[in-house]
């Protein structure tokens, strides 16, 4: 069973940058992983992945120069750095897992893909 914790999530302002961190209780080095936020009222929608080996990313058009994941095999740990962010980032930010193959280089962007999910943090961005 692969249980994951998200933390970092806060309260920052307009322009402003947070570093989410998940970590797992199991090595990932064989796992893809993947981050995802719901805004109240929202569906869940997908912010961000990252291939086994980390060779491979995938970002959201929403995200995308502002958002970077990133991965530690060594600590079991993704992070998500947040920057200039905006009130519309604010949402409950969940990470993801799924096994996955280091040769492929896989990212999986559907939520349906992922079995393992992290129970979210909270990010507010205040205008």
């Amino acid at each position: 069973q692969v249980q994951l914790v998200e933390s970092g999530g806060g309260l920052v302002q307009a322009g402003g940058s947070l570093r989410l961190s998940c970590a797992a209780s199991v090595r990932i080095s064989n796992y893809a992983m993947g981050w995802f936020r719901q805004a109240p009222g929202k569906e869940r929608e997908f912010v961000a992945a990252i291939s086994v080996s980390g060779g491979s990313t995938n970002y959201a058009d929403s995200v995308k120069g502002r958002f970077t994941i990133n991965r530690d095999n060594s600590k079991n740990t993704v992070y998500l750095q947040m920057n200039s962010l905006k009130p519309e980032d604010t949402a409950v930010y969940y990470c993801a897992a799924e096994q996955g193959s280091w040769a492929t280089g896989t990212v999986y962007l559907s939520e349906y893909e992922y079995r393992y999910w992290g129970q979210g943090t909270q990010v507010t961005v205040s205008s």
